[in-house]
Order: structure tokens, then C-alpha cells, then sequence
């Protein structure tokens, strides 16, 4: 087995499927959710999901319809997911070889100002999946609306080995 799935597996952490749009969104998404492009991957914004892809709850505002720990798990979700897709993409989540930037957007009700707390759910996991020599980025966490009205969604930006040209 691969050293960062281990990990995971040591940690109690299962990556989920891809993302399944709820039956009643029509919403076609003409992009990538992992671009690679020489040694760097790009990936989209995820949202937090269960392991069978569907939306995770608690959706809504950070600080009205979601504590602030509920956020941060979803945060760590998030993560989750993007692991998922950046296996699928890469094959081998043993080819990143640095987080480098991670873009964190919380849905918050007005007058919320602790996103980074929220924010902090992502960056622990990956913290604790890849070590700091690896898992170390920088961050931004604002607060903003979200489609689906998902609690968190991240960004984020990746230096892999070996990169090869994205087909997806």
C-alpha cells in the first residue's frame, strides 16, 4: 500500500466517491477537477461529501444553521474529497510532493468572522495526512455565499511529481 494511504487508513479516514449532484440541480460543469499542468496540479473548488459523494450535512451559514464545529469537520470533508479526486487524477497520492496554496471559502451568516477557524479542519488534515515537509501551505479564508449552500468550499494548489499533461 501506498505511504499516504496508509496513513489514511491508520487515521480511520476512506476517501469518497465523486461528487453526485442532487436529483432536483441541473447544472452541467464544464471544468476539471484536477488540472495538471507540468509539475502542478489545480484543483477546483470541492465541497464536502459523504462517502457516496452526496452533499454532506449540515448545509448552510456557518453561525446561523452550522456550529462552528460542524464547519470545521466539514472543512475536513472537504479535504477528503479533493484527496479522492486527486487520486483518481494522479493515480498515486504518493506523487505530491508539496501543498503550496490552499483557498478556503465559508459560507457565513453576517457578522461571522472566524473563518479561519473553520478554514483549520482542511488544513489539519492535511497536516496530519502528509506531515508538515509536505502538507505546509499557505491559506486565505474569507467568507462568501456558496452554491448549494454547502458550509465550506476549498481550493486548492499542488506540486507533484512527475507531472504529466491533465485528460480530464
Amino acid at each position: 500500500m501506498a505511504r499516504i494511504e496508509a496513513k489514511l487508513a491508520e487515521l480511520g479516514l476512506t476517501l469518497p466517491q465523486p461528487l453526485q449532484m442532487p436529483q432536483n440541480v441541473r447544472m452541467s460543469l464544464p471544468l476539471a477537477w484536477i488540472r495538471v499542468r507540468g509539475a502542478r496540479a489545480f484543483v477546483s473548488g470541492h465541497v464536502p461529501l459523504n462517502l457516496d459523494g452526496t452533499i454532506a450535512q449540515p448545509v448552510g451559514r456557518v453561525g446561523v444553521e452550522v456550529s462552528v464545529d460542524e464547519g470545521y469537520a466539514a472543512a475536513r470533508l472537504v479535504a477528503l474529497a479533493q484527496l479522492a479526486s486527486l487520486k483518481k487524477e494522479l493515480g498515486d497520492l504518493d506523487r505530491i510532493t508539496a501543498w503550496l496554496r490552499v483557498f478556503a471559502m465559508i459560507n457565513v451568516a453576517p457578522g461571522f468572522d472566524q473563518m479561519p477557524k473553520i478554514a483549520n479542519g482542511y488544513s489539519d488534515l492535511i497536516l496530519e495526512v502528509f506531515g508538515p515537509d509536505i502538507g505546509a501551505h499557505s491559506r486565505s479564508a474569507v467568507g462568501v455565499a456558496l452554491p448549494l449552500n454547502v458550509p465550506v468550499e476549498c481550493e486548492a494548489e499542488l506540486e507533484i511529481d512527475g507531472g504529466v499533461r491533465s485528460l480530464v
